[in-house]
């Protein structure tokens, strides 16, 4: 038969029973939080030196073609180019150049209709008396000579200084030749980029015209002080069979 037990024991006995409970559930808890994984699997001492070796292999091979690219080109150039520059066409003066550019700057800066015309003679003019830009000028590089209108490229003879391998020792070669460069419009104003380049008796390497054409040769001039704004002005560039066409509008009617 089961004992009976008083009201207030019974109520002793079920705290005492709660509080037992309290206690194991936070001894479990306790011990989930101390639950911790080990690898089962062994690790071997060679994993880190394969790690090594593989980012030594490949530091190693960017090394490699990073020498392996600078000799090819600096072959590769050394044929094509010579060992002393070109002397390039003298460019006479043009007397009327001067008020022809300052009408022009005057009109553009101040948002108004205008339009330049420029031939050969007055961009060889512009070439070789234009500023410094912060790396040298063209004066003894280019000078124009015809234009394509078809094409929308103005041809020119160069003579263009290239670094050889051994760039620490400044000594130069010379692309001589014919550059043909595209009239670009952009954002900041006119470009002229490389199109094609001909050397006579000569095969350029493949890839040479591709990272010529990276450069824009009016690009160091579009944050001039005085040149730059002016440029952004034009809006419209037109290569025609005797010049260069600029104008701060879409449609150009007539050059001035």
């Amino acid at each position: 038969m089961r004992p009976h037990l008083s009201s207030r024991a019974g109520v002793l006995l079920c705290m005492s029973a709660c509080r037992g409970l309290i206690f194991a559930g936070d001894a479990f808890r306790c011990g989930m939080a101390k639950i911790e994984k080990t690898p089962q699997g062994e690790f071997h001492s060679g994993y880190g030196c394969i790690i090594m070796m593989a980012a030594i292999g490949v530091f190693g091979f960017i090394l490699w073609w990073s020498y392996h690219s600078l000799t090819t080109m600096d072959r590769e150039f050394a044929a094509i180019a010579q060992e002393v520059p070109a002397k390039l066409a003298e460019a006479p003066s043009q007397p009327e150049l001067a008020q022809k550019l300052a009408d022009f700057a005057a009109a553009a800066t101040a948002g108004k209709s205008a339009t330049l015309k420029l031939s050969a003679a007055e961009l060889n003019t512009l070439i070789v008396t234009a500023p410094d830009s912060g790396n040298g000028t063209y004066k003894d590089m280019l000078r124009v000579k015809a234009f394509d209108p078809a094409k929308s490229v103005m041809i020119t003879d160069c003579s263009l200084p290239m670094n050889t391998a051994k760039f620490w020792e400044d000594k130069k070669r010379y692309l001589v030749g014919e550059i043909d460069f595209h009239i670009d419009l952009t954002e900041a104003g006119p470009d002229a980029k490389v199109h094609s380049v001909r050397v006579p008796g000569k095969t350029l390497p493949d890839g040479m015209i591709s990272g010529m054409q990276n450069y824009g040769y009016l690009g160091p001039y579009h944050s001039h002080p005085q040149i730059g704004p002016v440029l952004k002005a034009v809006k419209q560039v037109k290569v025609e069979a005797d010049g260069v066409l600029l104008s701060t509008t879409q449609q150009p009617a007539t050059a001035n």
